[in-house]
């Protein structure tokens, strides 16, 4: 059920308020357009694999672009990456994906004090096998940035579902991964 007349005003009036007492998301702050170059270096996203996520590494996923409101990581198809059915094993799928999805949640969090980030549900349709290197892509961004900002204003934990499609190069869909991700701020200690 939705708002309705003074009711809506009224709300819209307290989230605007809400809003003016914490920094507002800027795509084009200093700390964002470093880790975006961060991001598009494959070598030192290679040493960030090794060190945080060394499946990451094993698999040889790399990204292929990325902003703010938008990224596309590769999952190469390979020995490494294939199960015993000559396709993608499902697990290194769903790691590409939920990378595709948290590099935006982790951007939309850069900067603005303390909040965790945590993945609380993953699901899956396989569509069809994955024989060829694949793309997932996430064009979430402006929800998941949404999302973080409602956190920060109010100080109550929210959850997005956001979508990473990945695609063989003929442009055939293989499968859809819906990344639930929780952002709350944390307490000051």
């Amino acid at each position: 059920m939705g708002l309705r007349g003074e009711h809506k005003i009224h709300y819209l009036y307290e989230m605007t308020k809400l809003s003016q007492t914490t920094d507002l998301f800027d795509p084009k702050a200093p700390a964002i357009q470093k880790r975006l170059e961060l991001l598009k270096s494959p070598m030192k996203m290679r040493l960030f694999y090794l060190q945080r996520l060394p499946t990451l590494w094993w698999w040889g996923v790399t990204v292929v672009d990325c902003s703010p409101y938008s990224v596309q990581v590769k999952l190469p198809y390979g020995w490494r990456t294939q199960n015993p059915f000559q396709s993608i094993y499902f697990a290194a799928q769903l790691g590409a994906a939920e990378l595709s999805t948290g590099i935006i949640g982790m951007l939309a969090t850069l900067g603005r004090g303390r909040i965790s980030m945590l993945v609380t549900k993953i699901e899956s349709e396989f569509v069809k096998k994955a024989n060829t290197d694949t793309i997932f892509r996430c064009d979430d961004g402006q929800k998941i940035i949404d999302a973080v900002q409602e956190a920060l204003d109010t100080g109550e934990g929210r959850i997005v579902r956001s979508m990473s499609v990945g695609t063989q190069q003929s442009g055939e869909v293989v499968s859809r991964v819906y990344v639930t991700w929780s952002f709350k701020k944390k307490s000051s200690r």
